[in-house]
């Protein structure tokens, strides 16, 4: 850790979960000195899902492979997954494997892992001879001054003032930096409103750990989860369309409540489950447009940047992408002393590169979600077809395979298919 904290910094990141301690590390693998200023003091709670898909588990083992190793021997916290269970509106199932020779790998294709447990673990590993780490400190107030950016934070009561030639904003879609900086408003269009409960107990959980998502009726476009986590215990939750939500005057704890005490699917399961907190919930910005991701003196990345899958609600691997290149970026921009619009664009293209394919197709498969029977047939024709369950499972690792999802003669060919 840097020794005295410093008054100005080529490069400041704010926010330190997932997307802004993966630029972090990356910085510093660079031997680049930035500050790393988070309102929280760590270790602390972030509600979620708790899923870390392949894409956060590629990102990890190319920031450091000795992340991954790290990872795999804390067995008390994360939990491997190999797969995903998708349950459709009528009630069947199919089981899905994240990999098609997951007997074979070496480590899991994904986690469960509680955000607590996690955010700590990457905010650890950002410790270093290049990071000045600044906790429990919230910006207030971010300013331009000429080439640089004058930045306010509170911390112990005490305004303190910071001047950066970059800011990486990893500090969440309703910001200060996005305000200040991208000028970006809310979209309810793009937003979904989710709920978690952490619950014991819960019964009939697959035994590779697969995660589960219940396309049920009443949740689309949207859908109930169950997540296995370490120690008998589950993440349950809920998460349908913000627009959905207004429209249809829905209470989505209410929902959710009544739906897991009642439905035939759910209620002997939780017969004796007790959940281990209040019901909490929070919006998820979705990656359903482009927007800017950067500009003079600026790179929004993670929930900053709306970079939340539309279908699947994934948001840990896309965050962590996004600052694992924003630091690529950084060191680019530091290298050139030159932290303007036109050298920072290639950041957004990179982004876009790798990542607007998989999110156009997911808010395509999103719209799809709201007709029930689409799922249905899906899933009961790939119940009874070892064929269809494993191109289904080759979508997960490839993109072009996952695309036929959107064309209506993937359907057709089911239909006909009797």
């Amino acid at each position: 850790m840097l020794s005295v904290p410093s008054t100005h910094s080529s490069i400041c990141i704010a926010g330190a979960g997932p997307a802004g301690s993966t630029a972090s590390i990356g910085l510093s693998s660079r031997q680049i000195p930035h500050v790393l200023i988070d309102k929280a003091e760590f270790p602390r709670d972030k509600i979620c899902g708790d899923a870390l898909s392949g894409k956060a588990v590629h990102v990890l083992r190319k920031l450091d492979p000795s992340l991954l190793s790290d990872l795999n021997n804390i067995t008390d916290t994360f939990l491997p997954s190999f797969g995903v269970r998708f349950v459709s509106p009528n009630g069947n199932h199919i089981d899905i494997p994240f990999s098609s020779g997951h007997s074979r790998l070496k480590n899991a294709p994904g986690f469960i892992v509680k955000r607590f447990d996690f955010d700590n673990f990457l905010f650890k590993k950002t410790e270093s001879d290049y990071a000045f780490r600044i906790h429990g400190a919230e910006i207030i107030s971010i300013q331009r001054n000429g080439e640089n950016l004058d930045i306010t934070y509170r911390r112990n009561n005490t305004e303190n003032h910071l001047t950066a030639g970059l800011l990486i904003a990893a500090d969440g879609d309703r910001s200060v930096s996005v305000r200040s900086l991208s000028g970006r408003k809310l979209d309810r269009s793009a937003y979904c409103a989710g709920i978690r409960i952490y619950y014991e107990n819960v019964s009939d959980m697959h035994p590779e750990n697969f995660i589960e998502l219940i396309f049920l009726k009443k949740f689309l476009p949207g859908y109930l989860w169950i997540f296995p986590l370490p120690g008998g215990m589950a993440n349950v939750g809920a998460g349908i369309l913000s627009r959905e939500v207004s429209r249809r005057k829905l209470n989505l704890r209410e929902l959710l409540d009544d739906t897991i005490k009642n439905h035939p699917l759910l209620k002997n399961r939780f017969r004796n489950a007790r959940p281990m907190e209040e019901p909490k919930g929070w919006g998820l910005p979705l990656g359903s447009y482009k927007h800017n991701l950067s500009g003079n003196n600026f790179l929004l990345t993670g929930d900053a940047a709306s970079l939340i899958d539309p279908f699947t609600g994934e948001g840990i691997g896309n965050a962590m992408l996004s600052g694992m290149i924003a630091a690529e970026t950084a060191v680019n921009a530091f290298s050139h002393k030159n932290f303007t619009a036109e050298l920072l664009k290639d950041y957004d293209e990179k982004i876009y590169q790798l990542l607007w394919n998989e999110l156009r197709l997911s808010r395509t498969l999103q719209k799809l979600s709201s007709h029930a029977w689409l799922f249905n047939l899906v899933v009961n024709k790939a119940s009874k077809s070892a064929t269809l369950r494993a191109t289904i499972t080759s979508m997960f690792e490839d993109l072009d395979a996952r695309s036929r999802l959107k064309k209506p003669e993937f359907y057709l060919k089911m239909l006909l298919n009797r």
